[in-house]
């Protein structure tokens, strides 16, 4: 089947190309964002890898009322704008309520649907109808196959711009499950698959700060089987300082251990691209 090219910026995601998308997961102080920024400016100059760079102006699920939930809408769009004119990356945030679409949507490149929010149609009409890429992430609780139908509710809306993005399964045990049958499935829909290999390893219902609220010795065993079978992109969410960060600090890439993490998974990409099947000759057009 074949896939279409979304493009975001100079990034022809779905194409053949390895892309990136990074970031603290939640907007921190000025200085934290810029500083992660520049490292991954540095990280996609030297291995030729393209970068989305993301954060959260607002996490609207974390798991106490006490726990960081971000700056906000305003003043964190003025600190993702001022990255991106710096930096000149493509910008993605999520939106967690319709009426944050058209905001978000005038600073960045991406728009992102929570996977628990996946399903609900008014919020991807919201961010379908802005006109901007819309990155759909898996809900936990729904079968790869079904993602056809938030799919079908942004093109209904006028817009199939959309990237899909898997970050494992819940089974109720505070444990997340990643199954490579689901890049197959994603991959069938016909848009770009992105793996979110850091939030895959979280351990829900211990606080992000605990030590024990991520299972990072997984992370490069589960990416490489993400690249292996066939994703777009990969979601890394990435931080100068992870223990400190003030949400998912168990689970985020220290920024200045990234460049030594992709490189395998950039060269184990090149070559699955080049086991692809090819288009057989009743596909090629004349």
């Amino acid at each position: 089947m074949k896939k279409k090219i979304v493009n975001v910026g100079n990034i022809h995601c779905g194409s053949d190309e390895l892309f990136l998308i990074s970031g603290p997961c939640v907007i921190e102080e000025e200085s934290i964002m810029m500083k992660t920024a520049e490292k991954l400016k540095e990280v996609s100059e030297k291995l030729k890898i393209k970068i989305i760079y993301k954060s959260s102006f607002q996490k609207d699920n974390r798991s106490n009322l006490q726990f960081y939930d971000g700056p906000g809408l305003d003043k964190g769009l003025k600190i993702l704008a001022k990255v991106k004119e710096t930096f000149g990356f493509p910008i993605l945030t999520d939106i967690h309520y319709r009426d944050q679409a058209d905001a978000a949507g005038a600073v960045c490149d991406v728009l992102q649907i929570p996977a628990y929010l996946c399903m609900q149609s008014e919020l991807l009409k919201a961010a379908a109808k802005t006109g901007k890429v819309v990155n759909i992430k898996h809900g936990q609780f729904l079968s790869p196959e079904n993602m056809k139908n938030p799919v079908s509710k942004c093109v209904d809306s006028g817009n199939d711009q959309i990237i899909l993005t898997e970050r494992g399964y819940t089974f109720g045990y505070n444990d997340l499950i990643v199954d490579p049958r689901a890049f197959y499935h994603l991959n069938r829909i016909g848009y770009p698959v992105v793996f979110d290999i850091t939030h895959s390893i979280r351990k829900y219902g211990i606080p992000s700060a605990d030590a024990k609220g991520g299972a990072r010795e997984f992370l490069p065993v589960l990416s490489r089987a993400g690249v292996a079978a066939g994703v777009d992109g990969v979601f890394i969410e990435t931080h100068p300082e992870p223990a400190k960060a003030l949400c998912d600090a168990a689970s985020q890439l220290c920024v200045y251990d990234l460049e030594e993490f992709l490189k395998p998974l950039i060269e184990l990409h090149n070559l699955e691209v080049s086991f692809r099947p090819k288009a057989h000759a009743s596909e090629v057009k004349s």
